[in-house]
């Protein structure tokens, strides 16, 4: 698989399109302010406990006060509550040697947190999921600090290995080289992207990750709350970190800076690989050159289309999302349970795609085409199952229920991504809205697909003057294409009456064909 990072640097903020064989999914935003993502660290002060939910609500600056739950409190929080005060009324010079730290005895799992957050003391929290909607960020005390092939995580001991490295042999290698190069006090995830690295490469992302947290010592020191004291990586590196792998071959980037730092970045972790950074320069907007503006636009909305004619549609409630699959016009087979199963197992890969693609978190309820045969029913299981495997995201699928419907639930992280597809109509000065124009052409030919199996000859488009010059422009045209794959003479006319993406499909004696 070939993997692909478009960067498109804007005044207001930074677009980032991940591509897999071209094909986008996911799309990243980063605004001019970065406050409250994912990973940052505050200094925050608790303001209110709530037994009844056994949360507390904790002030880090935000217009509404953080989500600290007891389960996210960290079976180190005593520790974590000691560390932050002695780091904040330090007056020595420089940073004390976190080695020599007497931690405190873990809290119990069924415990309350008044038990433990008594006076509303100062607290070292990380933002677990940032302010979705009218709530604030969801805060944590499990402090990690995520490197290139190991995770710091402070206050205990333990090393874990990855189940996703499946070499009995490779995980206790890694065991090994980690319990020995690690000091006390720090505990270590080591990532799957560390399987056969040498403990060089190990001990020098470990010795960053130990740097970072002196940093935190040293920003603590005098603070007062709320306040930030670390903030993650810019979305560029920490995608980079995420899913850099031997199967990216190009990023590609249009402001100088961001390049500048990426390739920088790429030329530490994986030096062999720094050619792959490139600089784009070439005038057009860089999403138009690599076909992501049109991806958006026909990926986007209410409405998805798919190849064979099918389509989904997906609605969002208050309490979950729903998305329907519907059976299009062409049919694989003359057996309606090869159909269903077929247009399901399209469906279920860009399902997979579209949870991605816009960060849709919480529940999902999916209602696939009905199904009569047990085995089909796990096949599709299986094949959901198989395309979302390259989710970053947690998430759990339950088997099809008798009324033939999906339950998904995926962590959700951060808003969903929402882009407005449609467009002001031309003919009628805003009042009403038409399908995006970037893919009138890729409709125009689902058209024209459908007509030829109705046995149709001779077709002819009448379109707007501008997009009849766009079907005839250049050799071969776009027409001449069409005439070619469908193996018919195809022909387009101009009427001006019509507005810009309007078009309708005549017979060779000119009568209008209605879709």
């Amino acid at each position: 698989m070939n993997k692909e990072l478009i960067i498109n640097a804007a005044p207001t903020g930074v677009e980032i399109a991940l591509l897999e064989d071209k094909k986008l999914v996911e799309l990243h935003q980063e605004s001019l302010d970065t406050s409250f993502t994912v990973g940052d660290l505050y200094l925050g002060k608790v303001k209110k406990l709530v037994p009844g939910m056994n949360a507390a609500f904790v002030d880090v600056g935000f217009e509404k006060d953080g989500f600290l739950h007891y389960t996210d409190l960290s079976p180190y929080v005593r520790s974590i509550l000691k560390f932050t005060n002695q780091s904040i009324t330090d007056k020595s010079e420089g940073i004390a040697d976190f080695g020599k730290f007497q931690t405190e005895a873990e809290i119990i799992k069924t415990g309350k947190i008044g038990e433990v957050l008594n006076g509303k003391p100062n607290v070292l929290v990380q933002i677990l999921k940032e302010p979705i909607a009218a709530k604030g960020p969801r805060l944590s005390c499990e402090i990690s600090l995520p490197g290139r092939f190991v995770v710091l995580t402070p206050f205990n001991d333990i090393v874990a290995v990855s189940r996703k490295i499946h070499s009995g042999d490779e995980r206790k290698r890694l065991q090994k080289i980690v319990e020995a190069i690690k000091t006390k006090n720090f505990g270590v995830i080591v990532r799957t992207a560390a399987e056969g690295k040498n403990t060089a490469e190990l001990h020098e992302d470990l010795n960053n990750l130990v740097a970072m947290w002196k940093q935190i010592q040293q920003n603590l020191k005098n603070a007062t709350p709320p306040s930030k004291i670390l903030g993650e990586t810019d979305k560029t590196t920490s995608i980079l970190r995420d899913l850099l792998s031997a199967d990216f071959n190009r990023i590609v980037v249009n402001d100088k800076n961001i390049y500048n730092d990426a390739r920088s970045y790429i030329q530490k972790v994986a030096p062999d690989k720094t050619e792959i950074v490139s600089f784009y320069q070439n005038g057009s907007p860089i999403f138009d050159s690599f076909g992501v503006t049109k991806q958006v636009k026909g990926s986007f909305g209410k409405t998805v289309n798919l190849a064979s004619g099918a389509y989904l549609i997906i609605e969002h409630t208050e309490a979950l999302h729903v998305i329907d699959v519907n059976s299009g016009y062409k049919s694989v087979s003359t057996n309606q349970e090869e159909n269903a199963l077929q247009t399901n197992l399209e469906a279920a890969e860009e399902i997979a795609r579209q949870l991605r693609l816009r960060d849709i978190g919480g529940i999902i309820v999916v209602d696939f085409i009905d199904m009569k045969l047990p085995d089909n029913k796990r096949r599709l299981a299986e094949a959901v199952e198989d395309f979302m495997r390259a989710d970053r995201a947690k998430h759990a699928i339950l088997p099809i229920s008798k009324f033939g419907l999906m339950q998904i639930t995926r962590q959700r992280m951060k808003p969903e991504v929402n882009i407005n597809t449609q467009e002001v109509c031309p003919s009628c000065n805003g009042t009403g809205k038409v399908s995006s124009t970037l893919i009138l052409e890729d409709e125009i030919e689902k058209n024209i697909s459908y007509l030829v199996m109705q046995k149709h000859k001779e077709l002819y488009i009448s379109v707007h003057p501008i997009m009849e010059a766009y079907l005839k422009k250049g050799f071969p045209s776009r027409r001449l294409k069409w005439s070619w794959k469908y193996k018919q003479k195809i022909r387009v006319k101009a009427n001006n009456s019509y507005h810009l993406t309007e078009y309708h499909f005549f017979d060779h004696q000119e009568e209008e064909i209605k879709l």
